[in-house]
């Protein structure tokens, strides 16, 4: 009976959650191309009830886009990927920020949407560069 608490234990490591083909920064770029949407519907119509529910749908996105950000800064993205990309953690930051109350949470600014995709497109292209090596 004891000896089933003091066997030896097999150590496993994995450098993601789950095999790495779930991570995918499109999830990010597709909330933010909907909030980019949803501003535009906004600014063309004058109902209040429509544009209360764009907004509440908008600010739900923006909370969607910084999840997804969040996955990949803390579940795939890796110590060797922070050396090699040292301007990764800024980008996140920045990212997550333009998704916040202070960016496409926050305001209806196109402008805004817009910053976020650049940046959603910036860490894109770090993370298929991390997946080709």
């Amino acid at each position: 009976m004891f000896s089933r608490f003091f066997a030896p234990t097999i150590e496993v490591s994995a450098h993601c959650d789950l095999p790495c083909g779930v991570y995918d920064p499109a999830q990010a770029r597709i909330e933010a191309e909907s909030i980019k949407a949803i501003i535009a519907k906004v600014a063309d119509n004058d109902d209040p009830d429509f544009r209360t529910r764009a907004v509440i749908i908008k600010e739900q996105r923006s909370e969607l886009v910084k999840h997804h950000l969040w996955v990949l800064w803390t579940d795939y993205f890796k110590p060797p990927h922070f050396e090699k990309y040292p301007q990764l953690h800024t980008l996140v930051n920045e990212a997550t920020k333009l998704a916040g109350a202070s960016g496409t949470k926050g305001t209806l600014d196109a402008d805004v949407a817009d910053q976020l995709l650049a940046k959603i497109d910036e860490i894109a292209e770090i993370f298929w560069e991390t997946k080709k090596a």
